[in-house]
C-alpha cells in the first residue's frame, strides 16, 4: 500500500510525463549551440573578409534563417511536435514570403511599364 496515494489512485508516472513532455540528452543541445556557434562565426567572417554586394547579404540572410531554423527545430521543440502544428507555424510566413516576392515582381513590371510609356 506503499505507492498508494492519499486519494486512492496509484502513481504511475511523474506529473512532466503525464502531460507528454519529454526529456531529450544534453547532447542535442550541445550540438545545437555548436553549430550555431559555427554559423555565427560564418555571418562574422562575411564582414570580416569585407564581403560586398548581393553575394554580402544573401549570405548573411541564409546564416540568419538556418540559425532561426535550428533555435525554432531544437529549442522551440518543433522537431517533436505534430505534422499539423508545424504546418501552423510555417506555413503562414511562406505565403508572406511569396506574396512580398509577388509584389516585388509586380512593381517592377508596373515601374518599367511607367518608364516606357510615359517616359
Amino acid at each position: 500500500m506503499a505507492d498508494v496515494p492519499e486519494h486512492g489512485r496509484i502513481a504511475t508516472a511523474p506529473a512532466a510525463d503525464a502531460h507528454g513532455h519529454s526529456h531529450h540528452p544534453i547532447s542535442v543541445y550541445l550540438k545545437v549551440w555548436g553549430y550555431l556557434f559555427v554559423l555565427s562565426a560564418m555571418s562574422y567572417m562575411v564582414d570580416y573578409f569585407h564581403v560586398q554586394g548581393v553575394l554580402r547579404w544573401s549570405l548573411i540572410l541564409i546564416f540568419m534563417m538556418l540559425k532561426a531554423g535550428l533555435i525554432v527545430a531544437v529549442f522551440m521543440h518543433m522537431v517533436w511536435e505534430r505534422l499539423a502544428l508545424i504546418y501552423a507555424v510555417l506555413v503562414p510566413p511562406l505565403c508572406l514570403i511569396a506574396l512580398v516576392a509577388i509584389m516585388l515582381i509586380e512593381s517592377n513590371y508596373t515601374f518599367w511599364t511607367r518608364i516606357l510609356f510615359f517616359g
